[in-house]
This record gives C-alpha cells, sequence and structure tokens, in this order.
C-alpha cells in the first residue's frame, strides 16, 4: 500500500515522535539515523532532508517532547477549577507513575545535555517553564486564600527537585514502590508546600 503524502510539517512531526521513541528505546548515544527511518519504513535520505544530522534530530526531539509536556501541563493548570485541584493534577501526572513523557526521555536528556549545548538550553527552557506555570498558580491560590505559601517560587523549586529526584530513582530501581505509594508521597509533598495537612488537601482536590 502506497504511503500518504504528508505535508512537510506532518512529515516533520511525524519523524520526530519516532525518534522521540527511538531515544527512549535506545538512548541518546545508541540511536542512529537509521533507527528512525526504519521505524517509519522511510528512507535515511529522506530523515536527513528534514533534519540535517543526528544531532539535529536528537535536540528537535527533546524540543518537540517538552513542548507536548508544556502544551499538556498548561492545559491542567488552565482548567476553571480551583488551585488547588490544578496543582494536584498537575502534580500527579508530572509524578513517575503519571502519563508524563517517559521519564527515561528526560533522563536520557539530562545526561546528555551535559556534553550537548543545544540539550541543555532544551532542558533548561523545559524546567523553568514548568516551575513558572507552577508559582504562577501557587501565587494565585495563596492570594484567594486557598492554601498559605509565603514564597511560591521556592515552593515550585521544591515540587519539581522532588518528583525529578523520585523519577530517577523509580526509573534506575524499577519495581520498588507501588503506584499508590509514589502518589501518596506526590501527595504529600504538595501538601507540605501549601501548608495542608493531607486530609485538606484530598478534600479541597475532589
Amino acid at each position: 500500500m502506497a504511503r500518504v503524502r504528508l505535508s512537510v510539517a506532518e512529515r516533520r512531526e511525524e519523524l520526530l515522535d519516532a525518534a522521540v521513541e527511538q531515544i527512549e528505546a535506545r538512548g541518546v548515544a545508541a540511536v542512529r539515523i537509521a533507527d528512525v527511518a526504519s521505524a517509519l519504513g522511510v528512507s535515511n535520505a529522506l530523515v536527513l532532508y528534514h533534519f540535517s544530522s543526528k544531532e539535529q534530530l536528537v535536540s528537535a526531539a527533546f524540543a518537540h517532547a517538552a513542548a507536548a509536556d508544556l502544551a499538556h501541563l498548561r492545559k491542567l493548570l488552565g482548567r476553571r477549577t480551583t488551585a488547588v485541584r490544578r496543582l494536584r493534577a498537575a502534580v500527579r501526572w508530572y509524578a513517575p507513575t503519571g502519563q508524563a513523557k517517559g521519564w527515561r526521555l528526560w533522563i536520557e536528556g539530562w545526561a546528555a545535555a551535559l556534553r550537548e549545548p543545544v540539550l541543555r538550553d532544551v532542558a533548561r527552557d523545559l524546567d523553568q517553564q514548568w516551575k513558572a506555570a507552577l508559582t504562577e498558580v501557587i501565587a494565585e491560590g495563596a492570594a484567594g486564600g486557598e492554601f498559605a505559601c509565603a514564597d511560591p517560587a521556592s515552593a515550585a523549586w521544591r515540587l519539581t527537585a522532588f518528583l525529578d529526584g523520585l523519577a530517577v530513582q523509580m526509573t534506575a530501581y524499577t519495581g520498588r514502590l507501588s503506584r499508590a505509594a509514589m502518589l501518596e508521597w506526590a501527595d504529600d509533598a504538595l501538601a507540605r508546600e501549601l501548608s495542608l495537612d493531607r486530609a485538606a488537601l484530598t478534600a479541597a482536590a475532589r
């Protein structure tokens, strides 16, 4: 069966989706242009037409994944509901048991960013935008009297640092803790930052 002709934008998105999957499966160092081409049944030349090198493809793939995660985060935080509900939904989605982009991908990205300035810029931008989005909603909830938080920016930093570290542990040492335990820990961390007890957090987030 002949392949459907795609627009340039559609083809690039298809290639980037495939690159993200291959990086998750093989790692940044091992993934090849040929792996992405083979996954889609296209030629290496087609991939290189859109991305002139593996480095360009990899950096674009991480930027693509980051954009998707940020779009979903903003969707969660932009809902017409309380700040507590939005924050809890975002934290539980981002936690290593949630549906945020595969943590293996981001851990690969962090490691590669130590040597690749372009990837470092992508990772830094994602991190800054995530923290800024959380900070805004925490500040909104505190100003509205939903909870107490004297320093929303610091709270956002602590939450992301906790979740990032937990993700590394869970990805490196799979099966050590249950999904239920991870979500309990995420709720505990959020409750501390909002100066709420767990019962109040659960009740407010219903």
